[in-house]
Parts: structure tokens; sequence; C-alpha cells
């Protein structure tokens, strides 16, 4: 069967390109193996923000003396809780299947092949089009530590599917995806121990932020482990390491939260000669590989790991597949940890600029600073950091801790896009009291 468009996996980034394509006018097929949605529906971003929500919820209520709220005999139902999530995700699979249909792709269940004469194999069928887009994601990284094959040893999935609560909680990772549910069971009164490799957690997010960040996590009691090394897991006990002193943290439930690998392997994309490796398949700023009108989007290339890069990234092939130029700037793509407190960001850190040869300065405001913040935060700290370009004023990053940031880092991603400068910024009438004035405070100040 021939179509124009064939795209191998139906998460964020297959659906969307699915759906833009068909608006054209294309004649698309979308192969899915398992579920529509992908990872981040089915066992990633929605589902883990379920859980958090609820978690954050039952933190809220049960230490809201501050705010004149007093809660007595609160009890947290995780099966309840596991419930919603699984609502959510019933209800968001068939938004996905009901959208794929409004829009007449095709949809084929099962594992596809790439062959050297440009078909695509699913099952016994074939089937041809003059572009492919590989949407196939990416899969939890399984480090080899000894004991890593054990019944409670789960990766982000498994977590997420537990029938009870763990008594005792061990993360290995302590970056976003760690943070996360150390956040999220923590708050519920699970003792958490995070051990992290690296001399800080999430390691990619400007310092100034972690700081905060660990210190809030601190108080909920999170045990945070930093520069240590996982030397075996047994049936109740994490060993790890630190500047070569051996120590244990006992744990119920290990959660390997160290990564994730692109899912290049089984494709057939040898037979094609495409450019990959284990680190993702090779892409252009126009999402091309290269073999022509083989196209790839989101966790598949390396790239990034986030599920809205990824519609962008399927929007920017298809853009190109049907002759409208288009390319890929990754620079105004924000990021969020949607811990409590939240971490948003987007654009470049100072060091990140300075790594480039760009000469900036930088301002950074406590979220104190507005009224709103101290009214719905009591005892919560905040901050926002901006980067600017020190020669143009061009606003290069802008880097939030505190509050529900997530909620206002899009208009950063827009001022960055748009590459805004300072004096643009200030003539900017944000809404007051709101804590998102301070991301204009702090842009003044970098002045």
């Amino acid at each position: 069967m021939t179509h124009d468009l064939i795209i191998i996996g139906g998460g964020p980034g297959g659906h969307a390109a699915a759906e833009l394509a068909a608006t054209h006018r294309l004649k698309v097929l979308l192969i899915e193996r398992e579920h529509l949605g992908g990872v981040c529906l089915n066992c990633g971003c929605i589902p883990s923000k379920a859980l958090l929500h609820a978690s954050k919820q039952y933190y809220n209520a049960t230490h809201g003396e501050a705010y004149g709220l007093t809660v007595r005999d609160a009890r947290f139902d995780f099966t309840r809780a596991q419930a919603h999530k699984a609502n959510v995700i019933a209800t968001l699979r068939k938004g996905v299947a009901g959208s794929l249909k409004k829009h007449k792709v095709d949809v084929v269940t099962g594992t596809a092949t790439l062959r050297a004469d440009r078909t695509v194999a699913v099952g016994k069928s074939f089937y041809s089009a003059a572009n492919v887009l590989i949407a196939t994601g990416s899969s939890p990284a399984r480090p080899p530590i000894p004991g890593a094959d054990l019944p409670h040893v789960v990766d982000s999935t498994g977590l997420l599917n537990l029938p009870a609560l763990p008594k005792r909680l061990v993360i290995v990772g302590g970056g976003i995806i760690g943070c996360e549910f150390a956040c999220c069971f923590a708050s519920v009164g699970v003792p958490v121990t995070v051990i992290e490799m690296l001399p800080d957690i999430c390691p990619t997010v400007d310092a100034d932020l972690t700081r905060i960040l660990r210190a809030e996590l601190d108080g909920k009691g999170v045990t945070f482990h930093t520069g240590a090394r996982v030397e075996s897991i047994t049936a109740d006990v994490v060993r790890f390491s630190v500047d070569g002193q051996p120590q244990a943290a006992p744990a119920d439930c290990v959660l390997l939260a160290t990564g994730r690998r692109p899912n290049v392997r089984g494709l057939g994309l040898e037979a094609l000669h495409a450019d990959f490796d284990d680190r993702g398949l090779r892409i252009d700023e126009r999402c091309a590989t290269n073999v022509p009108g083989l196209w790839a989007a989101g966790d598949v290339t390396g790239r990034t790991w986030l599920a809205h890069a990824a519609s962008r990234m399927a929007e920017v092939a298809v853009h190109n597949i049907i002759g409208r130029p288009d390319r890929m700037r990754y620079d105004a793509i924000a990021g969020v940890i949607y811990t409590s407190p939240e971490v948003a960001t987007v654009g470049l850190t100072e060091a990140q600029a300075k790594a480039r040869g760009i000469p900036v300065r930088s301002a950074k405001l406590p979220l104190a600073v507005s009224g709103r913040f101290i009214a719905e935060n009591a005892a919560g700290r905040g901050l926002v950091k901006v980067v600017v370009h020190a020669e143009s004023d061009v606003l290069l990053g802008v880097h939030m801790v505190g509050g529900a940031c997530s909620e206002m880092i899009y208009g950063a991603a827009v001022m960055i896009e748009t590459e805004c400068r300072v004096k643009e910024i200030e003539d900017l009438v944000f809404p007051h009291p709101t804590a998102s004035e301070v991301i204009r405070l702090a842009a003044l100040a970098a002045k």
C-alpha cells in the first residue's frame, strides 16, 4: 500500500506529524507497536504529573498551618491516586485516537522494519511512501550494577505502576526524573534517598537553581548523596561509596533513574545505511537524516529529551516535506522539572554562553520581591535569573525556581525566540500581582 508519509512511532512527535501532514492533504500511515501517545502519555510525562499533583495536594493539606489550614487524620490513598492516573491515561489515549481518525490518518499496530527496497514491513504487510519519519522515542537506560535485575529494582515505568507505596525508596540518579519522583514520594511520607554520581543534582540546570531545589527537597525528607558511586544492590540495601568510603542505604524499592537511550535498534536503519549509533539517529536542522526521504524527530535523535521538542521537530520535518523551509532552534525550547518547587528554564545558562564564547551579563532576583509569591509561598524560596548578551542586550536565558514557574516560562521562551532586547522587555506590562513580574525586574537588573 502506498502513502505520502509513513510515520514510525505514535508518541508526541509521531501523532503531531501525522495530524499536521494530514491537514496538508498528505496520505499518512502511522505505525505504533504498543499504545498511541508513546512514553509521554502512557508511562512518562502525563502519569508522573498525575501522581505528582496528588502528592502535592496531600503535602499542602498537611502543611497549611501558615494559611490557617489544619487537617487532622489526613491519609494518602495511593490506590485511588493510581486509579486517577489510569483514568487520565485512558482519556488521553482516546483523544489521540479520535484526533487521528478525524484527520483520516491510517493507523497500524505492530513493529515496523525498514527494508533496503525502501518499503516498511509490519508483520507480513508491506507499505511504501516517498517519505518516512522515525519517531520511536527512547527507553530507560539500565546500568550494569550488580543486583540491578532484582525484582524490587524498577525503572520509571515500574515505579509508576507500583501497587502500594514503598516503605523506603532509593533512587539511583539525581537528574530530572530522579528529583521528580523523589519529590512525589517524599511528599506523602516515604523516606527517599537519592544517590547521584556527579557533584550535584540536575547538572544541566544553573547551580543557583539547584541549590534552592536541593534545600527544598531536603526539607521534604529527601536525603542526597552526590559524588557517589553505586557498588551493588541487594534485597534490602543499596551499597555505594563517596570519596572511597563505603556507605549503605536501606530500601525495599530501588528506582534506576540513570537516563534514557534512543530506540534506534531493530528498525532496519542499517539496510538504508542511515547514520546512527547508540547516541541516536543523526539529523540536520531540517530534521532530515543522511538518507533522502528519511526524517527523524524526538528522543530517537538523541538531541533533546522533551515531548514538546519532539512535537516541534515533527512539525519542522513535515514543513520541509511539503516544501515549506523550516529549521529547529533548540535554544528557545523550555524545560521544566515538576518538583515542588518547580524549576523552569529556557535558553542559555551563563556557563553555556561562556563556553560558546558569548560575552554575557546576568542578574538574579528572589521571587520574594513579588507580593503574590509571598502571599502564596509563606515558607518557600524562589529565584529568577536572567542572562543577556553583554553587547547587544539580547535576552539569552531565563532560569526560574519556585511556585508554578512552569506556567510562566513560555513567555520567556517567546522573548528568546524573538530575540528581545532588555529595552523591549522594559516596554512590556506584566500583570500585578503575579510572580511573572520578577522576570521583567530581573531583566532590568541586568542592564
